[in-house]
C-alpha cells in the first residue's frame, strides 16, 4: 500500500506509476518527489510546479514562469538504485560535478545516480535540485552582470553556491 505523500497527486496516471514501483524504489522515489517540491517552494520565481509523465517517467517542469528545466525521476535499470534526469543538452551534470565531485554518483551527462538505501546527500541535491529549477532563469540576457574590465570577480563555483 502507498503511503500518502504531503504533496497529493494531481495527475492519477502519475500516482499510477508510482503505486507500481517495488516498495523500496517507491520510497526513495517518493523522498526525491517530496524534495524537489519543497525546494522549488523555497526558491522565488520558480512557481507552482507541473507534475506529468515523460518517457513514462515521473517529470518536474516550471511551466508557468518557465524558470528551469525539467528534472525527471525513476529507478535505474537494475532496479537497487534511482536517478534524477536532467536535460542531456544543459550544462547541468558539468556543473553538479564540479560542484559536488565526490558526494554524489553520476552517469553521462543526463543523472544523478542514488542508492536505495544509503544516506542521501541532502543539501547537495537540494542546491543541483534548485540549479535544476532555475536554470532558464539564469541563462537569460540580464540574468548575469557582466564582468568589468580589470575587476576580478567571483568563481563561477563560488556563484552557483551562492544560488538557491
Amino acid at each position: 500500500m502507498m503511503r500518502s505523500p504531503r504533496h497529493a497527486f494531481k495527475d492519477k496516471t502519475v500516482a499510477k506509476v508510482f503505486a507500481d514501483y517495488p516498495a523500496a524504489v517507491r520510497t526513495r522515489l517518493l523522498m526525491l518527489r517530496e524534495m524537489i517540491y519543497s525546494t522549488a517552494a523555497t526558491i522565488d520565481g520558480v512557481g507552482p510546479l507541473e507534475e506529468t509523465l515523460k518517457w513514462g517517467q515521473p517529470s518536474y517542469l516550471t511551466t508557468e514562469t518557465g524558470s528551469g528545466s525539467t528534472i525527471r525521476i525513476d529507478r535505474v535499470k537494475d532496479n537497487n538504485r534511482v536517478a534524477l534526469y536532467f536535460h542531456c543538452q544543459t550544462d547541468l551534470i558539468a556543473t553538479f560535478r564540479e560542484l559536488y565531485p565526490a558526494d554524489m554518483e553520476y552517469a553521462g551527462n543526463r543523472s544523478i545516480v542514488l542508492g536505495l538505501t544509503a544516506k542521501l546527500p541532502e543539501q547537495a541535491l537540494r542546491h543541483c535540485i534548485g540549479l535544476a529549477l532555475t536554470y532558464h532563469a539564469r541563462k537569460q540576457p540580464g540574468a548575469r552582470k557582466k564582468r568589468q574590465p580589470g575587476k576580478t570577480g567571483t568563481s563561477r563555483r563560488a556563484r552557483l553556491k551562492k544560488q538557491t
